[in-house]
């Protein structure tokens, strides 16, 4: 499992340009992106995942080229098979628990049926204990609950990369704490590589195998979760 990244990006700005200069490779399977706000995190997530593209630059993954503009490369973010959980959730709220779930696993982009789920959505759903809510909205139940579900719909079309934007920024500190044991718990099952970003240090300290620092659109440190938040 190696992550290749080399991207640029400039952006413009209200004052000044933003300039995304980022580069790194891991082959660990717990990467944190840290940093304070406004520092590059978000894009570079969004460059990874497809969602944005780079002015220049390479992404890899697992021996894949994704984006290449050498080589004139850039897969579809759908061809990417990332699982990203948004800061918000992004959870639609005129669809019930049971359809976002299922909603990356349908053709197009039409609405999943309410009356029959696919086998991977009931899988996910069941696995994070979701089977009450199913034909609930997001609006009636808990932050929690909604970071569930948003999490059972990134891994519902078995992603090879999971990407978290913040994943516990929107928790209080009690819950925050058992969401992300949680979360370490099912990447360490699944096997899954994870490319998380924070700015909270207690992020950084727990799931961290590999920590980059990112300042100001660059990395600024590239070591150990104890060098970083030391």
């Amino acid at each position: 499992m190696v992550i290749d990244v080399d991207i640029r990006r400039t952006l413009a700005g209200p004052h000044r340009p933003f300039s995304l200069d980022v580069r790194f490779r891991s082959e660990h399977a717990r990467i944190v992106l840290y940093g304070p706000s406004g520092s590059g995190k978000s894009l570079t997530l969004r460059a990874i995942a497809g969602l944005i593209t780079p002015d220049q630059g390479r992404v890899a993954v697992h021996g894949q080229t994704w984006f290449d503009t050498d080589q004139h490369i850039c897969l579809p973010a759908p061809a990417r098979r990332v699982g990203y959980l948004f800061q918000d959730y992004a959870l639609f709220p005129h669809l019930t628990v049971g359809q976002n779930v299922a909603f990356g696993l349908g053709a197009g982009w039409r609405n999943p049926s309410r009356r029959s789920l696919p086998d991977a959505a009931r899988h996910w759903l069941a696995a994070f204990e979701l089977d009450d809510l199913t034909d609930r909205y997001p609006w009636q139940i808990s932050g929690g609950q909604q970071q569930r579900v948003a999490l059972a719909r990134a891994l519902a079309p078995d992603p090879q990369l999971l990407l978290l934007d913040e994943p516990f920024a929107a928790l209080d500190p009690p819950l925050r704490a058992r969401m992300r044991e949680h979360l370490l718990a099912l990447q360490s099952r699944l096997g899954l590589q994870m490319l998380m970003i924070t700015h909270d240090p207690s992020d950084v300290e727990a799931p961290g195998e590999h920590v980059l620092e990112i300042r100001e659109g660059r990395i600024h440190a590239d070591s150990r979760t104890a060098d970083v938040t030391g």
